[in-house]
């Protein structure tokens, strides 16, 4: 992306538990647990990409995001959703961009926060 280019961003909330493998033991996060989840998804295209309206992307296209968070993610157990993925919110970050990437072609970036002072990021 050059230097001109234009990132929007918009912020999702749901609530799920899970629990993390490969830990030592006694580690709280290898217990069951729940966090309020944040997850930002980041879109980038350059000026010259930009809609007619000026738009990376209308916000109201993610709709179709939020409806799917909603009915895979949210109040679920995430080692269930996710079965297979250890579910760090590094994982979930680098999951939900890769499920979302043909949908969103402009996704550059998917940030997922457990607490409210952290973050990770999967950024294509």
């Amino acid at each position: 992306m050059s230097p001109l280019g234009f990132r929007i961003s918009k912020e999702f909330h749901f609530s799920a538990s899970h629990r993390l493998d490969h830990l030592d033991e006694g580690h709280p996060c290898s217990r069951m647990h729940g966090h309020n989840y944040v997850v930002e998804l980041e879109l980038s295209a350059d000026g010259d990409a930009l809609t007619k309206a000026g738009f990376v992307r209308d916000y109201g296209e993610l709709s179709a995001f939020k409806q799917w968070l909603d009915a895979e993610l949210d109040h679920r157990h995430l080692n269930d959703a996710v079965d297979g993925l250890n579910p760090s919110a590094e994982n979930l970050a680098r999951w939900i961009h890769e499920k979302w990437r043909t949908d969103l072609p402009e996704l550059t970036a998917v940030r997922v926060s457990e607490t409210d002072k952290t973050w990770a990021e999967y950024r294509a």
